[in-house]
């Protein structure tokens, strides 16, 4: 019988943004999209713990190493009103299926009940099976509808 797997789950707080980081960049290579990740450890510290901050974590750890994470931030909907984003969600491979990403989940989906939020939403790459999977489990609902655009930040300054 496996062993029971004691985790805690904690707002991130500044000395988190290393192992946050590397959590994003074992996403980002999850994603096949490595390259893509170009911002700095000191901009991330700033964008979360600075004068403005514009994000939130939680962490999961495990006998006190960082192991998982749900960064959010609040998106404003002019047909819903205030949401809670999902930005990135991760449970680091060695952990996967321990039950810490509903842990961290269901921490999220707590924190999107309370006000100001009325409701919340994510993005989950179409050929993502067990991410798909897992918010199935939840009743998520999936929206084809819509198509990702965005514009770099090179392209705006040109």
């Amino acid at each position: 019988m496996e062993e029971q797997l004691t985790v805690d789950i904690r707002y991130a707080v500044r000395e988190d943004c290393k192992d946050l980081m590397a959590l994003i960049r074992e996403l980002a290579v999850y994603e096949k999209a490595e390259h893509e990740v170009t911002v700095s450890l000191e901009a991330f510290e700033e964008a979360g713990f600075g004068v403005s901050p514009v994000w939130k974590s939680f962490v999961a750890l495990h006998e006190g190493k960082v192991i998982g994470m749900a960064l959010y931030y609040t998106r404003y909907s002019t047909w819903k009103g205030c949401r809670l984003y999902l930005e990135d969600f991760l449970v680091t491979e060695p952990y996967r299926g321990k039950g810490v990403g509903k842990l961290l989940f269901e921490k999220v989906i707590g924190e999107a009940s309370q006000a100001p939020y009325q409701g919340m939403s994510w993005q989950v790459l179409d050929w993502n099976e067990p991410a798909i999977r897992f918010y199935q489990r939840y009743k998520a609902d999936f929206d084809g509808g819509w198509l990702n655009a965005s514009i770099s930040e090179d392209k705006l300054k040109k």
